[in-house]
Order: structure tokens, then C-alpha cells, then sequence
């Protein structure tokens, strides 16, 4: 079966695509549906002066509001309606992954199949709602304190902000649903992704506009192009990497016919926490520049300033506590969102088993002692590739808007709706290799 899958994938080319009605209209709507998110980023919140948060925006981008704009696809820079992006619904996401590990109730609810799965979707909804909500109001709060930044700052400011903004993230969440189940990819990967592609084209234009001008020298520029590409090639590499666990089923009988035992392999990937532990640390870090930045800098006592100053981009001690909350919430996401107990308990249930590991808990630990080593691998891979741009920045002093975190993202996603595609073209061959086969069966009938 997978040796017909590989064939099929190797005779792919344009024919086959040009034949896949389907997948070119979900290509098509998929298109669409990032067109509206982009058009939406440049619809600005009413109310604002836009030269006093421009100025505003400039003295905080160094902090969180940087990277919430490089999620968004600079519409916080811009203020736009969907400024809280989708990332109340990746918090509410993750926060009910962490309670369903530890309410037992959403834990059966995660075992009940697809009927459990709509309802942890629907709880994910209501906190979506919940975080948007409070986060849309502190962005309200916040602008009303800036320096002219709100042309009639009170109530009425406040309630359209917030109606404004959740509707703006409400939207995102449902145009996201409906590209996964009508388009093709992971709609709320695909948003992200459209935010962060959307910055590369003027990172790079004012790059190379730094070259022209002779600020930076064209053997730097050519020196860290090429070393973009590794580092891609290295993302790509390690992002398919996969430790296959074989798994047998035995012989069984059905009726007087006894069938052979079967075999298949348990895949667990190098990197299965993704890009959550690189998000996390890095909000968590730039906590500390955000809330110094929202007060008056010289109010400040000394050693606050001084632990800001330390936790600065490039600084020896952000890049040291920035790899170490990497590796940490490697390990930690990982537990999270994959169970070697009920890992186990599935297998033993189907009948399958690991050759010379008992099955159930004997198979739960030998599946969490290799969790464990890989996962040491995806950790030292993730910091790596997170702060190679943080030194590259600090030590050349070239612009990289793209760091390790977006950069993670694009590939990531990238690879995952290519893989979608190919799935799609090798439905279509399969279903002509069966219409074939039908033809010729009823010409032989006759």
C-alpha cells in the first residue's frame, strides 16, 4: 500500500493537477479567504489619531507589540480591526489542552472520539470570547493613555473598541474553520502564516536598500542569504524526521480462514511540540521590556532599568534564559499533547504490541524513555534555530524582521499544505486508476 502511495507521488505533474477540479476550488477559495484577512489588516480602528499611535506604536515595538504585529501581519502597527489576530484562539486553545490533561471531565471528553472533540471545540469558542474580550479592552485602556493617541476617550470609545476588535478576531476564528474544511491547509496556520509572509518582501527590500546604500556590505548579505537557506533546509529536514516504533498485530481466525499478523510503525516526530515552546518564551521575555515601556522610564527604580537592560534583544543573558524557557516548554508541551499511557493502552486494546516489550505499562515507558531522547534532539534543534537570528542581529547588526519563530511557522505550514496538496492529487489518480479498472471489467463482462 505504501509502495503504491510513493509510486502514485512520483508520477504527480501538472496534468493530474490541471484534471483536479476539486482541489483548484479550494485553492481558489483558500486565495480568497487570505485576500479578505490582508484587506482587513488595513481597515483601521475608528476613533484613533493616527500620527500620535504611530509615534506611540515606535517607542513600544521593541517590546510584545512587536511580535503580536509580526503575527498579525503588522496590523497592530496599523491598528487595524483584526489587531488581536488569532492569537486568542491559539490561548484558549492551549490553555483547554492544559485543562484537559488536568479536569477529568474534558479528559473523557477527549476520549469520546469525534462527539468529545465539537465540544472541547465549542468550550475553545466560548474562551476565545473570553480572552478576546479582556484583551480588546486592555488595548482600549492602553490606547486612552497614550499621548493623544484617542481623539474622545471614555464609555463609547471603549465598548466599539472592544465589540471592533473581538468581531475583528470572531471573524478570523470562523474565516479560519472554513479554509480548513473548504480550502486547502490548517486555516488558522494559514492566517498566521499570510501575517508573517506579508512583512518579508519589505525586510528584504530594506536590506538590500541598506546594501545599496553601503551600510551593509553585499558579502554580509550574500553571507546570511546562504545561511537562511540552511537553516530552512535544516527546519525542513527535521520537521519530517520521524522515530518509527514497529508495532505488530498477531495472527487471528475469522471463520475456518486464519489471517497473518500484520505489522505497522507508531510515528513519533523529532520536533512534536512545533513552534509553541519558541511563542511562549518569547512572550514571556518581552513581558518585562512591554510593562516598563507603558510607564514613565525615568520613574523607574534602578534596578528595574537594569533587568530590562539585561533581558534586551542580543543581550547574554536574554539569548541564555530565551534557549532555557525553549527547552523547558519543549518538554512540557510535549507531555502535554502526547500520552504514552493511552498511547499504550490503544495498542493493547487493538491487539498490537512492540516486539519484545510487554504490552501496557511496560510498552507506556519503553514509548516515554524514546519520547524522551528525541525530544532532547527537538529541543537543541528549536533553540538553535531561535537564536542563530538573535545572534546574527546582535553581532551584524542587519534587520532580520523573519526570526526563528516565524520562521518555524512559514516552513512548518508551508510543508504541512503541500503535503495536504500531493494527498489531494493522489486521491485523483487513485480515482482514475479505478475508473480505468471499472471500464475495462465491464468491457470484459460484454
Amino acid at each position: 500500500m505504501a509502495s503504491a502511495a510513493e509510486q502514485l507521488a512520483s508520477n504527480l505533474n501538472f496534468s493530474t493537477f490541471a484534471k483536479a477540479e476539486d482541489l483548484k476550488k479550494r485553492l481558489w477559495f483558500t486565495l480568497g479567504a487570505l485576500l479578505v484577512y490582508r484587506l482587513g489588516t488595513h481597515i483601521p480602528l475608528p476613533g484613533l489619531n493616527p500620527a500620535a499611535y504611530a509615534q506611540a506604536f515606535h517607542n513600544q515595538s521593541g517590546g510584545i507589540l512587536g511580535l503580536f504585529n509580526m503575527f498579525s501581519g503588522g496590523a497592530v502597527q496599523r491598528m487595524a480591526i483584526f489587531a488581536l489576530g488569532i492569537m486568542p484562539y491559539i490561548s484558549a486553545s492551549i490553555i483547554v489542552q492544559l485543562m484537559t490533561s488536568v479536569v477529568p471531565s474534558l479528559e473523557n471528553l477527549k476520549k469520546e472520539g469525534e462527539q468529545g472533540r465539537k465540544i472541547i471545540n465549542q468550550y475553545t469558542r466560548y474562551g476565545t470570547v473570553l480572552l478576546g474580550a479582556l484583551q480588546a479592552y486592555g488595548i482600549a485602556i492602553g490606547l486612552e493613555h497614550g499621548n493623544g493617541v484617542v481623539v474622545d476617550p471614555g464609555w463609547f470609545f471603549r465598548i466599539s473598541t472592544v465589540i471592533t476588535l473581538l468581531g475583528g478576531t470572531m471573524f478570523l476564528m470562523w474565516l479560519g474553520e472554513q479554509v480548513t474544511s473548504r480550502g486547502i491547509g490548517n486555516g488558522i496556520s494559514l492566517i498566521i502564516f499570510a501575517g508573517i509572509a506579508a512583512g518579508l518582501p519589505t525586510a528584504l527590500a530594506g536590506t538590500l536598500e541598506l546594501g545599496r546604500t553601503g551600510a551593509l556590505s553585499t558579502g554580509l548579505i550574500l553571507a546570511v542569504l546562504v545561511v537562511a537557506v540552511l537553516v530552512i533546509a535544516l527546519i525542513v529536514f527535521v520537521e519530517r524526521a520521524q522515530r518509527r516504533l514497529l508495532i505488530q498485530y498477531p495472527k487471528r481466525q475469522v471463520g475456518t480462514r486464519m489471517f497473518q499478523g500484520d505489522t505497522s510503525h507508531l510515528p513519533l516526530k523529532l520536533n512534536t511540540s512545533g513552534v509553541i515552546p519558541a511563542i511562549f518564551a518569547s512572550s514571556l521575555l518581552l513581558l518585562p521590556a512591554t510593562a516598563a515601556g507603558l510607564g514613565n522610564n525615568t520613574a523607574l527604580p534602578t534596578w528595574v532599568t537594569s533587568i530590562v537592560a539585561a533581558l534586551g534583544h542580543g543581550q547574554p543573558i536574554y539569548m541564555v534564559l530565551y534557549g532555557a524557557l525553549i527547552a523547558f516548554f519543549a518538554f512540557f508541551y510535549t507531555a502535554l499533547v502526547f500520552n504514552p499511557k493511552d498511547t499504550a493502552d490503544n495498542l493493547k486494546k487493538h491487539g498490537g504490541f512492540i516486539p519484545g516489550i510487554r504490552p501496557g505499562e511496560r510498552t507506556a515507558e519503553y514509548i516515554d524513555y524514546v519520547l524522551t531522547r528525541i525530544t532532547v534532539i527537538g529541543a537543541i534543534y528549536l533553540v538553535f534555530v531561535c537564536i542563530l537570528p538573535e545572534i546574527l542581529v546582535s553581532q551584524t547588526g542587519i534587520p532580520l524582521s523573519l526570526g526563528g519563530t516565524s520562521l518555524l511557522i512559514v516552513v512548518s505550514v508551508t510543508l504541512d499544505t503541500v503535503a495536504q496538496i500531493q494527498g489531494h492529487l493522489i486521491a485523483q489518480q487513485y480515482e482514475g486508476l479505478i475508473k480505468k479498472s471499472k471500464l475495462r471489467g465491464g468491457k470484459r463482462g460484454r
